[in-house]
């Protein structure tokens, strides 16, 4: 069974080995990153357990765009209680519990968080390779980013409340 929670303190080793699995060294969140969207953001860091261990995680700012920029992976500010935009600067599955729709039960519980508090909508940005999987959640693809994270070619991805 997976179980949903914010994050902890306590939960900063696994949640950087797993960043580290997910992304390439030039894209991952460092720790101190990582240290700071706990502290600042814990409403909009959800992690997946399984049997008492982290297997996966989302999280991200609200932000009053539709579009992810380069700024917010090294400095984000607390989240307002209602409106603008769920952005997701990270979601990341251990590669031992890949492939078991948990991308998707973490994606669904931020879904609710939007609709709970009257965010305009959720945007990323990934890689052109997951395109088809954010599709298949109700995402648009609206084109190249301008965001240049990590040296790689990023596409903006949103999904509207009204879709949500």
């Amino acid at each position: 069974m997976i179980y949903l929670r914010n994050v902890q303190q306590t939960d900063l080793e696994k949640i950087c080995k797993i960043e580290n699995e997910g992304f390439s060294k030039q894209e991952v969140a460092t720790k101190q990153a990582l240290m700071e969207r706990m502290k600042m953001i814990p409403d909009t860091f959800i992690v997946a357990e399984q049997q008492g261990e982290v297997i996966g995680y989302v999280n991200g700012p609200i932000i009053p765009n539709p579009y992810i920029t380069d700024d917010l992976f090294e400095q984000i500010e607390t989240n307002p209680s209602k409106g603008g935009f769920q952005s997701v600067l990270g979601l990341v599955v251990s590669k031992q519990a890949r492939n078991q729709g948990i991308a998707r039960i973490l994606m669904d519980r931020l879904e609710k968080l939007v609709r709970e508090n009257e965010r305009q909508g959720i945007t990323l940005t990934c890689k052109q390779d997951l395109i088809p999987f954010y599709e298949k959640l109700g995402f648009a693809n609206h084109g190249i980013s301008e965001s240049e994270h990590g040296g790689v070619c990023w596409y903006n991805m949103v999904k509207m409340n009204k879709e949500i």
